[in-house]
């Protein structure tokens, strides 16, 4: 028996049991008012005199056995109703926590692969696959199954098979006997080798239109039911609002290292003895970051930074390079560039604080100690450290250990003394990148 059937029978049972009690109680208040009128009300016992003369102990009795069956058939039909209840309330909260979950995911294959995941659990399928629309062909992008994998990256025409069918249409389609249906493709079968029954696919459909579907098949007992097509259909609308919100956020840190690329290459090209030193003062940092215990997310805000703190020195004639009151106000012009563009905007305190003095002689702001942001005091040692390996300040480079002297010796000074601490500690010969010379 399917599961709508099911749920419909149970419905007609527990209907069927509450005429049943509703006619029973009305049997007793009429007998017992038949009773009440019958011996205690002398005109209507005139009336009721055809009635038999019964006692009112047998009477009473068989209205209290009637009580106790009415309240026996009660518990067994709230029990059922609470079961019920207490089933559709825990697929609800299983639907919802998978909807949470599809939309905390940022990224696209890992979300169709949870799509798969759920949907197979669902409802108890062998096998399924998500294919996504690609000019105009439909292609396997998620599987799961035996020997399913060799499905990967092959494409459908859309309007062929029954995937096909589904994307053109933009409507779920539920088959019980896909052999005995004109739009089953057996092409798949051969390549899986597996024996296709029954099949449940629904589309993936955003505003725009359809994007791809959700092909399921070989459900549990090779039936697939109204309440497993509902189901699957709200869980393909919530996946394609996610799938797309994913792929939007993967468009966008794509475009994020693609305009960071362009500004590194704009940076070295304007000053050709800063080349490759924002990548080292990256690695540097990366280091104390770790060795701090920071967290993924906070490292890779700390990593652009790192790549962008100079960046203010784009807007700066080269000429005026030399000149200290340009040399002070990069910080100022890179975090105004940066705080305009919304995927940086949140990394701009770090680049506009990061010649900040810990004993609060630096600039722009003059601010002291720990009101100077953790990145920044961060970049400050590492930028510091770079400089003094390289041949990019007027100063002749020195060696690896001169420059670990001279972060002790500016410890609590210029730099965060717990942080040079974890620095010096951390960093080796070995991890210093190979500098350029110009």
């Amino acid at each position: 028996m399917g599961a709508d059937t099911q749920k419909e029978s149970i419905i007609i049972a527990i209907k069927q049991k509450i005429r049943l009690l509703n006619v029973i109680a009305a049997f007793i208040v009429v007998t017992l008012l038949a009773v009440i009128f019958r011996y205690l009300y002398k005109p209507a016992g005139d009336v009721l005199s055809f009635l038999p003369d019964i006692s009112i102990t047998l009477v009473i009795t068989f209205v209290v056995f009637l009580t106790i069956i009415s309240f026996y058939m009660w518990s067994v039909v709230a029990r059922q109703i609470i079961s019920t209840i207490e089933k559709y309330r825990n697929r609800i909260d299983q639907i919802l926590s998978i909807t949470k979950d599809l939309r905390e995911e940022k990224y696209a294959d890992i979300l169709l692969n949870k799509i798969m995941e759920y949907s197979l659990s669902i409802t108890r399928s062998d096998s399924g696959s998500i294919l996504l629309l690609e000019n105009n062909n439909l292609v396997f992008k998620a599987v799961k199954g035996e020997r399913s994998t060799e499905l990967l990256s092959k494409i459908i025409p859309q309007g062929q098979g029954i995937a096909g069918w589904v994307a053109q249409r933009g409507t779920p389609l539920r088959i019980a006997d896909v052999r005995k249906d004109e739009r089953f493709n057996e092409d798949i079968d051969a390549i899986t080798r597996n024996q296709t029954k029954s099949a449940l696919c629904v589309p993936l459909i955003i505003q725009s239109g359809v994007i791809g579907v959700i092909e399921l098949l070989n459900g549990k007992g090779n039936f697939y039911s109204q309440r497993d097509e509902e189901i699957i259909t709200y869980l393909a609308d919530q996946a394609a609002i996610s799938f797309t919100r994913a792929r939007f956020y993967e468009d966008q840190k794509n475009y994020e290292m693609y305009i960071t690329d362009i500004l590194l290459d704009a940076i070295d090209y304007h000053i050709p003895e800063k080349k490759e030193h924002s990548k080292r003062v990256a690695i540097y940092s990366n280091i104390m970051a770790k060795a701090i215990n920071m967290s993924e997310e906070n490292r890779k805000r700390l990593y652009f930074a790192c790549l962008l703190h100079d960046v203010g020195f784009l807007k700066i004639q080269n000429k005026d390079f030399s000149k200290r009151e340009y040399i002070e106000r990069h910080p100022v012009i890179g975090s105004e560039m940066i705080s305009q563009i919304n995927f940086y905007a949140d990394i701009a305190p770090f680049i506009l604080y990061h010649h900040e003095r810990y004993d609060g002689f630096g600039y722009p702001e003059k601010l002291i100690g720990e009101a100077i942001p953790l990145e920044a005091r961060i970049i400050s040692i590492a930028d510091a450290f770079d400089v003094m390996l390289s041949t990019i300040s007027y100063k002749a480079p020195i060696d690896f250990d001169s420059a670990i002297e001279e972060l002790k010796m500016n410890a609590g000074t210029q730099f965060d003394f717990r942080l040079v601490e974890e620095f010096v500690n951390n960093i080796t010969p070995e991890q210093i990148p190979r500098i350029s010379s110009f």
